[in-house]
């Protein structure tokens, strides 16, 4: 189990450094401030949908509907999904597009109206990465079911490689629909490269066709976890909606303390999907110790890792952001997020172990709860403190 999750570990976590990297290059070269701010409320429902499908919701859902069919069947079931996958993304992709001004609005109401075009024609454009995010995200399952983890633990790099590259060649010359446009490559590139894995596994064009039947056990299956997912990434948008009031900057200051504190989280999101894979695979008795084993290393990663953050943010954001103005509150904000990162593992395996018995309804009803309070007591608690 650690030699296939430590080089996925290492894989995960150059993306998760190239996407560090994506935002600490946004940030030296727009500032902290309202234009930042604009193009990351743009961002938000792309970039939200990325990280529930990086999550292995497709996955976790999926899995072991092909791992239940033979070899013929998986292939016919792979173009089927492939199909329903890939109208979703197109559609998708024109709900967000054509109503980039209402999303822009829902996401960041606060956001002062001068930014509000340039932030609507830079969402137009990254919602055409939906289709690419989720075709990449299908064709894992496969792979992931033969517990083959390199190749989608790479989508992250590619991903953000274009973006990366962008910004490091023209820093404060940058525009947000030049850089939109490189979200989209990075999506397609993602999905490209899986294109000759799931060859193998037998999908070609033929097999890609609308069957009504597959596509209504797979809305079935997938229906509770995406509902656990919206739920977590809800919690998300009312605290951009609410950080969009707080003035310029704080919707970006926000995301970088998401971004550092998720870190020390990508060797638990490795272990988590192999370790998804193996229980899938065993019965009831074998799944037992494999989430000792888990929970064990989750505490191991998380305990040191929090109380490091606590303990360093100010040292941290120092380093990263010397000449920066508007990051002065990012220490106390991650020193918070860091707080919780012991619980936010364990939550994440115990979820895996559940899906891994079919059992998706558990997990649903867990976090729907604490997505419920958390909603409920950020807006007191903004209005408490004078937002």
């Amino acid at each position: 189990m650690l030699g296939s999750a430590g080089l996925l570990t290492l894989v995960t976590l150059l993306g998760l450094i190239a996407g560090l990297g994506r935002e600490w290059l946004l940030v030296a070269s727009w500032g902290a401030g309202a234009r930042t701010d604009g193009f990351l409320i743009a961002l938000f429902i792309p970039e939200a949908l990325r990280i529930i499908l990086a999550g292995g919701l497709l996955s976790s859902a999926w899995m072991a509907l092909y791992q239940e069919r033979s070899e013929p069947e998986r292939a016919a079931w792979l173009g089927r999904v492939t199909f329903g996958v890939g109208l979703l993304g197109l559609a998708l992709a024109l709900i967000l597009s054509l109503g980039a001004e209402w999303w822009v609005r829902l996401v960041g109401p606060g956001l002062a109206p001068e930014f509000r075009p340039v932030t609507q024609d830079a969402l137009q454009i990254l919602a055409w990465t939906v289709p690419g995010l989720l075709l990449q995200a299908v064709w894992s399952v496969p792979l992931q079911a033969q517990g083959r983890f390199l190749l989608a633990g790479l989508s992250s790099l590619v991903y953000n490689l274009p973006v990366v590259t962008y910004l490091a060649l023209h820093r404060a010359q940058s525009l947000e629909t030049s850089l939109a446009w490189t979200f989209v490559v990075g999506s397609l590139a993602t999905a490209l490269l899986m294109v000759p894995a799931v060859r193998k596994q037998g999908l070609v064009l033929r097999a890609i066709h609308w069957h009504a039947p597959t596509l209504r056990e797979l809305s079935r299956r997938v229906g509770p976890l995406l509902g656990s997912a919206l739920m977590g990434q809800g919690l998300m948008l009312l605290e951009r909606m609410v950080a969009s009031y707080l003035g310029e900057g704080v919707v970006t200051v926000l995301n970088l303390a998401r971004k550092l504190v998720n870190l020390p989280l990508v060797a638990l999101m490795s272990v988590n999907q192999v370790l998804l894979g193996l229980m899938s695979k065993g019965g009831g008795a074998d799944r037992l110790p494999l989430l000792r084993q888990g929970l064990a290393l989750n505490t191991l990663v998380t305990t040191p890792a929090a109380v490091g953050l606590l303990l360093s943010a100010q040292a941290i954001v120092a380093l990263l952001f010397p000449q920066v103005q508007g990051t002065d509150i990012l220490a106390p904000l991650l020193g918070w997020y860091a707080v919780a990162l012991v619980l936010a593992g364990w939550n994440t395996l115990l979820a895996r172990y559940n899906y891994a018995a079919g059992d998706t309804r558990l997990p649903f009803v867990c976090e729907t709860s604490g997505n419920l309070a958390q909603a409920v007591t950020l807006p007191l608690l903004a209005w408490l403190y004078g937002a």
